[in-house]
């Protein structure tokens, strides 16, 4: 635990004392949030719109979800680490902050949701397609509405 405060504290010392760092960790974050996240929007827009229309066209949607799905996971990565040295620069701050908590909550629900629509996605069994269609239509609007409040709660995280 002693080596976990060390790094914890030589980070932040790190941090605070280079605008390079402090930007390179900011940018990072965002280039995550808007790569990945504005790859699962596109995608959540086009699952919405395809389920809509019929089987032919949500199996071609499918197809797009699992090459979406690599973006969308790199990007998770990328705002995941640079996340997690922005908390080890400001423990005190953040571990107190019921926004910051919220935020992480929004993330792994996310997660969550992502893994079941990938799954269902990615499900070759003969299922009712209707509700494969209805369970898409509702992973996907859960996913939009996420990606949104996820990033109100990181722009309000500094301000409340």
């Amino acid at each position: 635990m002693s080596s976990l405060a060390h790094f914890v504290a030589a980070w932040s010392a790190l941090y605070s004392n280079s605008a390079a760092v402090r930007t390179l960790v900011a940018f990072v974050h965002i280039a995550g949030l808007v790569g990945g996240g504005g790859a699962a929007i596109a995608a959540d827009r086009a699952t919405l719109l395809a389920t809509r229309r019929g089987a032919l066209v949500a199996r071609l949607q499918l197809d797009s979800i699992h090459q979406t799905h690599r973006i969308v996971v790199f990007g998770l990565a990328a705002v995941i680490v640079s996340g997690l040295l922005l908390f080890a620069a400001d423990v005190d701050t953040y571990a107190v902050s019921k926004v910051f908590w919220l935020k992480m909550a929004m993330v792994a629900a996310l997660m969550i949701n992502g893994a079941v629509l990938v799954r269902v996605a990615g499900s070759r069994r003969a299922a009712d397609e209707r509700m494969r269609r209805r369970t898409l239509r509702w992973a996907a609007a859960t996913s939009l509405c996420l990606w949104f409040l996820i990033t109100l709660a990181g722009a309000g995280l500094p301000n409340i």
